[in-house]
Formats: C-alpha cells, structure tokens, sequence
C-alpha cells in the first residue's frame, strides 16, 4: 500500500482545501507522510501560485501542522517549483520541479491550459509545427532538475494533458517520441524520481496518469525511479487511485 502523497495543494494557491483539511484527508486514507507542495510565485502569471507575502506563513502554518499531527502523521513542507520561478526555495523540506510555461518570444505560454494557446502558439513562434513546440517543451523539461534542484521530477509530459480530448497532438508521432526520450535519457541521469501523476484524471481531462504507459515503461527499463503524487487540488482527491496505480512502481 502506498503511504504517502507528496504533491497536494491547498488555498495557498490554486488548490479548494486549507492545509489542515488536506492533512486530515491523508489520515482519512491511512497515509503515514503527506506532502503539501504550493506553487512557487511566478511574476509574470501570479492568477494560480502563491504569493511572495504568502510564503512564510505557508511555513510556519505546515510546520504547525506537522508538530500539531506527529503521532497521526507525517506532515511535510514543499513547493512546486515552475521552471521559470526564481524564488528560494531552501526553506522547504523537499522541492517538485515543473515545466507549466514555454518562453516564446518573451511572451510565457501555459502548456496546460487549453489546447486553443498551444495551437495558437505553434503557428505565432513554431511556424504552425505543432511539434516543433513539444520539442521545445521537452528540451525545458530535460532541463528541469538542473534549474530548480528538485527532488522530484513532475508531470514530465503534462503538454500530453488534452490529447483525449483533441488530435492536435499525436503522441504516438516519431518527433514526438525521440524529443521525449531525449528528455527522460537527460533527466534520468540526475536520479530524480519521476511522479506518476495522478492530477488530470481526477479533474477529467484524462483517463491515464503522466507520464504514459510506453514512458513509465521506458523510465523503469532504464533504471528509474517512479513515485505516486495525487497532484491534488482538493481533500478528495489525496492518494487519488493510489490502490489502482502502486502495481506500476
């Protein structure tokens, strides 16, 4: 049985649930560690992360609630740290590095919004080639440990995010698989656990988790590690589907 879940957020940023609701969720679901993970502050797209004055009551607020907790559960303080976010990250016990935006012309372009920005995108900077901007995602992505030193590798394919709902993006294309073997063989190298992450299917955009079957399939082959994050956004869904998914680590 999986017993914790360390990429959950709460009403520091862009999550439904208070710190303490999503800890009580995790002892609710028998877990022994809970993570809870708040965006980092990015300045250019601050509508979904937390804010700078935010930050140290964050840590003063999970700590309160790891001592508050110690004899129920393990209570641990993180951040998601976007690709493009400078903020410190020291303070924290453990850190998620993710790509949510690509650098296009000094415009910042969500990956993970709707599939409408990443068509727009593709033609205004990719010349209308769809796959010239996964490339460009991936080799951000490749780069991911060594621009925010996380301890975990998040939603490595998240641009794969609407791709049940519409055919802008083939996976199964052959730009597409060499760009995201050539990231995961780069990341790979740091020893980083990749997450299987569980956040789309339980919002619905997907019925799968990331990364992909042929890319947990690829990742464990060549020796690395996977772990299960819920990517919650909200208490009912911590540890979601944990039981259904911990046979792939």
């Amino acid at each position: 049985m999986i017993s914790k879940d360390l990429h959950t957020h709460t009403t520091y940023c862009d999550g439904k649930n208070t710190p303490e609701e999503m800890v009580l969720a995790a002892i609710d679901r028998g877990l022994r560690v809970i993570g809870i993970s708040a965006h980092s502050y990015t300045g250019f797209d601050p509508s979904y992360c937390m804010q700078k004055e935010d930050a140290a009551r964050y840590l003063a607020e999970v700590r309160y609630l790891r001592a508050a907790y110690y004899d129920r559960i393990r209570v641990l303080c993180g951040v998601e740290q976007d690709y493009y976010s400078e903020e410190p990250t020291d303070d924290f016990d453990y850190v998620i590095g993710s790509v949510h935006y690509l650098k296009c012309g000094g415009e910042y372009v969500p990956v993970d919004e709707t599939p409408e920005i990443l068509k727009t995108a593709a033609e205004q900077y990719f010349g209308g080639d769809i796959y010239a901007l996964c490339e460009e995602y991936f080799r951000t992505a490749a780069d991911v440990v060594s621009k925010t030193g996380c301890d975990i590798i998040g939603h490595f394919d998240l641009i794969s995010k609407f791709t049940e709902r519409t055919d802008l993006i083939d996976v199964n294309h052959p730009r597409y698989i060499a760009a995201w073997k050539a990231a995961a063989d780069e990341l790979l190298k740091s020893g980083a656990p990749f997450e299987i992450n569980m956040g789309a299917m339980s919002r619905g955009y997907r019925t799968t988790p990331y990364p992909s079957a042929q890319m947990i399939d690829y990742i464990k082959a060549h020796g690395g590690e996977l772990i299960l994050s819920s990517d919650a956004h909200s208490a009912d869904a911590v540890a979601y589907k944990f039981g259904e998914y911990e046979n792939l680590i």
